[in-house]
C-alpha cells in the first residue's frame, strides 16, 4: 500500500481463508481490490505466481512472503519506483549468516553475478530477502522449472532464468531497513519486540492499513472516522481517531 499497490491477491491454505476474509473483507473499505487464493499444498513460492496467474495476466506485480516484514524511512517511495520495470529486480539485504539464505553476488555496478541457495561457503554476504518485482515473463519462467529436490517450485530458478537474460536488477537495502523474518517463533517474537519498541517511542504505529490508506487518498476523514468507530473501545480506534484530530487541536 505504500509502494500505491491497490491490487493484491493474498495467497492463503484453505484453511485459513476464512480468518483472512474475515479480517480484511474484500478490501473496499481501505480502497484496495482484494483477492484470496487457495493453495492446496505447499508447493513453493514460484508456484503462487502460477496460481495469481489470471489475476496478474500481463501486468507488472510485485511477490512479497508473508513471514517476511519489512520497515524503513522512505521505503515505500523506493518501491514504487519498480512500477515500471522491464525485467525482475531484486534486493539485497547484509547478513552474518549467509548460508542461512539465498545469497547474491554482484559486481560495483550492482549487475547480478550470480544467486546461489544457501551456499555451504559464499563471499557475498548479501542475502535476497522475500520481495520480488517482476514483469508478466515471470509466469512463463514459472512454467519453465522444474521442481527442487525438496519438490517446491524455487523462486532462485525464476531469478536465475531473469539473470540468463541479463534482465535482473538488485538493488542494496539500507542499512537503516529492518528485515524481519517471522518464519519461526524466535522471529516472530523478535518482531513484536521491535515494531513494539518502535511504536512505543514514537508514538505511531507501524503499517497501519487504514492511516496508510487515508494518507494514499484511497479513503476520505468520514471514512476513517466510521472505521475508528469500529474499534471505539480500544487503543488502536483511540489511535486512529487521533489522525483526524489537527496539530492546533492536539496544543490545546
Amino acid at each position: 500500500m505504500a509502494a500505491g499497490i491497490r491490487e493484491i491477491a493474498i495467497i492463503v491454505n484453505p484453511s485459513d481463508e476464512l480468518i483472512f476474509e474475515r479480517l480484511l473483507g474484500n478490501g473496499s473499505q481501505l480502497g484496495l481490490n482484494l483477492r484470496f487464493i487457495t493453495q492446496s499444498n505447499p508447493a513453493g513460492i514460484a508456484q503462487g505466481i502460477l496460481l495469481a496467474e489470471s489475476f496478474i495476466q500481463e501486468q507488472n506485480f510485485a511477490l512479497i512472503l508473508g513471514d517476511n516484514i519489512f520497515h524503513g524511512s522512505g521505503l515505500g517511495r523506493q518501491l514504487m519506483e519498480n512500477s515500471d520495470l522491464t525485467g525482475a529486480h531484486i534486493f539485497a539485504y547484509k547478513v552474518k549468516d549467509p548460508e542461512n539464505y539465498g545469497v547474491v553476488t554482484f559486481d560495483d555496478e550492482f549487475n547480478v553475478l550470480s544467486i546461489i541457495e544457501k551456499p555451504i561457503s559464499s563471499k557475498s554476504y548479501y542475502a535476497v530477502p522475500g520481495l520480488y518485482f517482476y514483469d508478466s515473463s515471470a509466469i512463463g519462467y514459472a512454467k519453465r522449472i522444474s521442481p527442487s529436490a525438496r519438490g517446491e517450485l524455487e523462486v532462485t530458478d525464476i531469478n536465475n532464468l531473469y539473470l540468463e537474460n541479463n534482465a535482473l536488477k538488485v538493488s542494496v537495502l539500507p542499512r537503516g531497513t529492518a528485515w524481519l523474518d517471522t518464519g519461526s517463533s524466535e522471529g516472530l517474537h523478535d518482531a513484536s519486540t521491535y515494531i513494539r519498541i518502535i511504536e512505543e517511542r514514537q508514538g505511531s504505529k507501524v503499517a497501519c492499513l487504514e492511516e496508510i490508506a487515508w494518507h494514499q487518498g484511497w479513503i476520505g476523514e468520514n471514512e476513517l472516522r466510521q472505521i475508528a468507530k469500529k474499534y471505539v473501545d480500544s487503543s488502536y480506534g483511540a489511535y486512529l481517531k487521533k489522525l483526524l484530530i489537527s496539530p492546533e487541536e492536539r496544543g490545546k
